[in-house]
């Protein structure tokens, strides 16, 4: 297991960023997705946990067949997808991947949100022999992103909000604009296959960091959007695109 922390700022409160989590979430599902493909919402309900107190549970299945190569194809199983269950206490949350036919891989991902510049040091309360793993900084201005990711909207070094002022983002943001908080993704990646293990979780480590540099940049991106929503206002949001994008991936609701 390869077990690494990753700490990306943004020019938010950690309260604005609750509405902007779940709007950038829902509106990117519905994007990528399309029929037979995407992301399949199959139950999103309150829960109450003894130790966090009340919370949302949401479960997905990320429809991924055609998007692999054509090699993996042919070994990988025609209805193939990987479940995503998330436990959201905000500040506090808990997601967790499987895949339907890798029963050995796994990504447990813990989140804890504060209004600070990445400076909490030991937030998870890690073990003192396990203290020395990795952190990782992530800049969503200045840290590279995959080519055909990349929109000129999207750009945290060119983009400029209307109804905060925020932005665009320069050299140093993080040190010197207010407000900010940090994202801590305390991520554990499971691959336990002989002589693939080493390799397959540095891989999935490398995807996880792109997926995390570019959700947030969107989610800054697109601040204009929700920002003047509540969070009644985005559950709404939530609940209508859940519903919408079943129906575009091709698991129409009853």
């Amino acid at each position: 297991m390869l077990t690494k922390e990753y700490r990306i700022c943004m020019p938010l409160t950690v309260e604005e960023y609750r509405i902007g989590q779940l709007y950038t979430i829902c509106k990117h599902s519905h994007e990528v997705s399309d029929k037979g493909e995407g992301v399949e919402v199959v139950r999103n309900e309150t829960h109450i946990d003894p130790v966090h107190g009340p919370g949302q549970l949401t479960e997905k299945r990320v429809h991924l067949s055609s998007k692999l190569p054509t090699w993996a194809r042919a070994v990988v199983p025609r209805i193939f997808y990987v479940t995503e269950k998330a436990w959201n206490y905000y500040p506090y949350t808990i997601t967790e991947y499987t895949c339907s036919f890798l029963p050995k891989f796994s990504i447990h991902i813990e989140t804890k949100y504060e209004d600070n510049c990445g400076s909490s040091e030991n937030i998870f309360g890690t073990e003192k022999s396990n203290c020395d793993q990795e952190v990782d900084f992530l800049d969503i201005a200045f840290d590279d992103i995959p080519e055909r990711h990349y929109s000129s909207s999207e750009d945290p070094r060119c983009f400029s909000s209307v109804k905060t002022g925020r932005g665009p983002l320069k050299e140093g943001w993080r040190e010197n604009n207010k407000p900010v908080m940090c994202s801590y993704k305390l991520v554990a990646v499971q691959f336990e296959v002989w002589g693939l293990q080493t390799r397959v979780e540095q891989f999935v480590h490398k995807v996880i960091r792109d997926v995390l540099l570019v959700g947030h940049r969107q989610a800054f991106a697109w601040v204009d959007e929700w920002y003047d929503m509540t969070l009644e206002d985005v559950r709404k949001f939530e609940s209508q695109m859940h519903v919408a994008t079943n129906q575009k991936v091709g698991h129409l609701e009853t």
